[in-house]
């Protein structure tokens, strides 16, 4: 096997047992065994365990942004564009449910270096949807470049994460239904809703 090869092996491994069990609680030695190759072999690509868990929370993140971003700044409506984007990350909800556990569940590690490559990601994260959300957010009066645009980012990721999490524990509801059911509070919004006036 190629070197290349036995790396994604390790980190697919180290995926999966990361999200299961946490950074404390996983061994190098479960992590050895989930991707079939030796504890010698796993160090050879990977000096420790911080090490692993901070390639596999970059390289997770970057196929997230690369599977979410297509739709985002692809072509149609904005309304389109919107609800390609929520299908596309409810997919990876779906496909990969490790990698959604352990970018946005597993935040608990007491490591100030994990800690800080996490914040990093989760910035350059939201930095990345702004840019490409640039132009719906000038439609809206936002600058992408401001930290108010880029906490409206945030608000639409996080929120599209509870759905995610929610969807998890409820995965008798379709996937169609999640996406048109966010549509319709995202799109239409809640001033479809009858006003009263101020209180």
């Amino acid at each position: 096997m190629r070197g290349s090869a036995r790396r994604a092996r390790i980190t697919e491994g180290a995926l999966t047992v990361f999200a299961a069990r946490g950074y404390h609680a996983t061994a190098m030695e479960e992590i050895a065994t989930a991707a079939g190759v030796t504890r010698s072999v796993l160090y050879d690509h990977f000096p420790s365990k911080r090490v692993l868990l901070i390639t596999v929370l970059q390289e997770q993140n970057a196929l997230l942004v690369e599977h979410v971003g297509a739709r985002i700044s692809g072509s149609g409506s904005p309304g389109h564009r919107l609800r390609a984007t929520l299908d596309a990350y409810f997919s990876f909800a779906e496909d990969r449910p490790a990698a959604r556990r352990l970018l946005f569940d597993h935040t608990d590690e007491d490591d100030p270096e994990i800690k800080a490559v996490r914040w990093g990601i989760r910035e350059a994260r939201t930095r990345a949807v702004a840019a490409m959300l640039a132009r719906d957010l000038g439609r809206l009066g936002l600058d992408p470049e401001t930290e108010i645009a880029q906490a409206v980012v945030e608000l639409l990721i996080s929120g599209t994460d509870g759905l995610a999490q929610w969807w998890a524990r409820h995965p008798a509801v379709s996937r169609d239904d999640l996406v048109t059911a966010a549509m319709r509070v995202l799109w239409s919004g809640l001033s479809q809703l009858p006003d009263a006036g101020p209180r």
